[in-house]
């Protein structure tokens, strides 16, 4: 799903049962052209909910970029492949969020790849699940935040640079952002800096005509579950919501989809919750 390892052993875009049964896009799922030669830069667009953005806007008519981590090359030319099956090009750049220079890098390749951009999806992250919170290292926390959130910050800036009217800018939150998670207070603090961090930056952004939104996923099957949970929470993975399943990536990346196009051209600041039916009160 994302662009980082989750340690570095444990990788993310590994190939298991689990990740064979994630559905990135509906066969029957028709593009209309909404976003018809835009240009869609998203980070961790290599496999997970990353793979099904893409994918949905490639089919929507958008030519793509991806920013994954080194260690994901096959998940992100397996992703490239299914890209230009749809007709669309895709350009990989490799690169680490955890290293500074990755951001300007990165934005400046795809701009002399299209010589524009229009649509930022900021999806990379990680998480270190932790039973004990006295057990979470210091490392472990400061490289979450450092992807999660410096690297959204740095892409951002970057992007401005470049972003015309018209544009957007999409960030991955997710649900634990307003219920918390026990086991994933560095991945759920993360996740609540960017839900402000979306706020405060479509209220900043409001006037140039640059809208900025989020998308707040419940449980959704992604490599990242795939690799950091025990199996035990992956047999319940999910059965908590009312709907009592965890979604397919395709579930959220339509999400993605209203956002970056002129359906959603009101709306701005604001978060859509594909999280099987959970009720947020923020």
């Amino acid at each position: 799903m994302k662009a980082q390892k989750t340690t570095k052993d444990n990788n993310p875009g590994i190939n298991n049962k689990t990740t064979s049964e994630m559905v990135f896009i509906r066969n029957n799922y028709r593009g209309s052209g909404k976003l018809t030669n835009k240009i869609a830069f998203i980070t961790g667009g290599d496999s997970g909910i990353g793979r099904a953005i893409a994918l949905h806007f490639a089919r929507e008519g958008a030519n793509i970029a991806i920013l994954y981590h080194p260690s994901e090359n096959k998940d992100a030319n397996i992703t490239k492949e299914l890209i230009e099956d749809e007709g669309r090009e895709c350009f990989l750049i490799g690169g680490d969020l955890l290293d500074p220079s990755t951001p300007r890098r990165a934005t400046q390749a795809v701009i002399k790849r299209f010589n524009k951009l229009d649509i930022l999806v900021n999806n990379a992250g990680i998480q270190h699940p932790q039973e004990d919170f006295t057990k979470v290292k210091s490392k472990d926390w400061e490289e979450t935040f450092k992807i999660n959130v410096f690297g959204t910050f740095h892409m951002v800036q970057e992007a401005l640079k470049h972003l015309k009217e018209g544009g957007c800018i999409i960030i991955t939150a997710s649900v634990v952002a307003y219920q918390g998670n026990g086991h994933l207070i560095d991945y759920s603090s993360s996740k609540g800096a960017l839900i402000s961090f979306t706020r405060s930056l479509s209220a900043s952004l409001a006037q140039k005509n640059i809208r900025v939104n989020a998308v707040a996923p419940g449980p959704i099957w992604t490599p990242l579950v795939a690799s950091t949970f025990p199996d035990q929470k992956k047999e319940d993975f999910g059965k908590n919501t009312p709907m009592q399943r965890g979604g397919q990536p395709w579930e959220v990346a339509t999400a993605f989809v209203f956002l970056a196009s002129e359906d959603s051209s009101y709306i701005t600041g604001q978060v859509i919750h594909p999280n099987g039916g959970v009720i947020i009160n923020a």
